[in-house]
């Protein structure tokens, strides 16, 4: 059997599974698995599974079934290694006013540089992090950069100046800026596009606040040798080199080769998501996707929100303790006080995602009008005197709000792009947008407007006004492509939809696509 070559016709297979390998052209199954330049991993599995699998029809059961197991196994994965990624760049916030300043001998704006040097090692390798994640077993080089960025965390407790905090932390952002992008490709594989929007409200989560904040007051506690921010970063390294040895040993690479789901399984989870119409994984890198991309208007909007909303982020992230312990709170409070930004940034991320899965194409909308909260927060923050210490404290808590119209953005690149050269090269621009805007951020505080920051708020309005504009013209060049396609080829069909949904063809390309707005 295994020396054999099957040489199955595909006109034996149901009309489904017929039209998701074809490629425009009646060719044997064998030869379809050999064209690895035109179809994906998820074709090539079609075409050599036992047929009597394919034959039998999916149950309403069945399919809920599968998707319970992918939510009860992939989800909690993924969703724990985004929440320390997050750790491990928050954490410096609280470490900043456990003495981290005083013993690295940080003087004027090198605390904020130490901040944005993180991204600039995320700049610097989220192109080729993107390659990588086509080339390689992507749940393996998952495992790997957690272990490394684990290790590096625990380096971060031996700095002692400037220059060692500002190298461990470039490296560090180096190898964290593999998780957003092969998070969004493992979303893609595994979920429907409907389903994504709140599958990547539970792995985009703020719970790294929570999860930090305990950490950092337990420590806090604590009456050892080493000073208690150096401990911090000891004791979450140790975690992340664990999480990194149940990633590789439980992460499946795709649907095909999950070693924990039946062939049954896993032709499910392949039905499931061929309406995506995005193909699942192909290792073959292909320079016109690339360029497509590139030639885009969508992306470069697209691109102008992730930045803009993430500037915000970028000075929180940094600066997040040290506004609340300016407001008088103790160290030890100051921890205390971020776990409810947390709790209520993703508490909102989870109300918006259900509202957005429920009303179709309005994500684009939600995104903006969402954004109205954090401009009034950022607003009051701006121009509340100081003395008003509690009215501060609730504008700065609901501000966190601003997290939630960036992770419904997240779903769009990866429901919006198909081919998988161009969907990876579409991640990689809006995560490097992202870091751009990370970058950028630290920098609207400056030490010269500390305790006040009243500049740094200004620019915060500023940065969520431009998100408004720019997700808003995303919608509407999205809504009049779909527009177009459906006077030139009449409203779609499910059957022609299904047509080349395996293979790796771009959105363009495939005329039957229809954009999520």
């Amino acid at each position: 059997m295994g020396s054999e070559k099957r040489e199955t016709s595909p006109h034996s297979l149901p009309k489904a599974v017929r039209n998701s390998i074809t490629l425009g052209e009646t060719v044997t199954l064998a030869e379809n698995a050999e064209r690895k330049r035109d179809v994906d991993v998820a074709a090539t599995f079609l075409a050599t599974v036992d047929p009597a699998i394919l034959e039998e029809p999916i149950s309403a059961e069945e399919a809920r079934r599968v998707l319970w197991k992918i939510d009860l196994t992939i989800l909690p994965l993924v969703t724990a290694t985004v929440v320390l990624a997050a750790v491990d760049k928050v954490i410096i916030s609280n470490a900043a006013i456990y003495g981290m300043k005083t013993d690295a001998h940080l003087v004027g704006n090198q605390f904020s540089w130490v901040g944005s040097i993180f991204y600039f090692g995320y700049l610097l390798f989220e192109w080729p992090a993107g390659l990588l994640i086509q080339r390689l077993p992507v749940a393996k080089f998952y495992a790997g950069t957690v272990l490394g960025w684990a290790i590096l965390m625990m380096c971060t407790a031996a700095t002692h100046n400037f220059a060692g905090l500002a190298s461990v932390r470039f490296v560090m952002g180096m190898l964290e800026a593999v998780v957003f992008p092969a998070t969004a490709i493992i979303t893609v594989m595994w979920w429907s596009t409907k389903e994504q929007p709140i599958r990547v409200a539970f792995w985009f989560n703020q719970f790294s606040s929570v999860f930090s904040g305990i950490i950092s007051y337990g420590i806090g506690h604590t009456h050892t040798a080493l000073h208690p921010w150096r401990l911090l970063f000891l004791v979450l390294g140790a975690f992340s080199v664990l999480w990194a040895c149940v990633l590789y040993f439980f992460l499946p690479d795709s649907p095909v080769n999950c070693r924990y789901m039946s062939d049954r399984e896993k032709y499910i989870c392949l039905d499931r998501v061929k309406d995506n119409n995005t193909g699942v994984e192909d290792k073959t890198l292909k320079w016109y996707q690339v360029r497509e991309c590139l030639l885009d208007p969508k992306t470069w909007l697209l691109a102008l929100f992730s930045c803009a909303q993430n500037i915000p982020n970028g000075g929180l992230v940094t600066f997040a303790a040290i506004i609340v312990s300016g407001l008088g709170y103790s160290s030890l409070v100051t921890t205390l006080l971020g776990i409810p930004t947390g709790v209520l940034a993703t508490a909102w991320q989870l109300i918006l995602s259900f509202i957005t899965a429920r009303i179709p194409n309005s994500r684009c909308i939600i995104i903006a009008i969402a954004n109205l909260v954090p401009i009034t927060c950022a607003v009051l923050m701006w121009k509340l005197p100081s003395t008003n210490k509690h009215g501060l404290l609730a504008a700065y808590y609901v501000f966190y709000t601003y997290w939630a119209p960036y992770v419904l953005s997240t779903s769009l690149p990866m429901a919006n792009t198909s081919g998988h050269s161009k969907k990876v090269t579409m991640n990689a621009i809006f995560f490097l947008a992202y870091c751009i805007g990370n970058i950028l951020g630290p920098q609207v505080f400056r030490s010269s407007d500390a305790p006040s920051y009243s500049h740094g708020y200004a620019g915060l309005l500023a940065c969520v006004i431009v998100a408004i504009c720019s997700i808003s013209g995303y919608g509407l060049l999205c809504h009049f492509e779909n527009k177009k396609r459906d006077r030139e080829q009449g409203v779609r069909l499910e059957s022609e939809a299904a047509e080349g949904a395996f293979s790796d063809l771009t959105d363009k390309e495939k005329k039957s696509f229809r954009y999520t707005y």
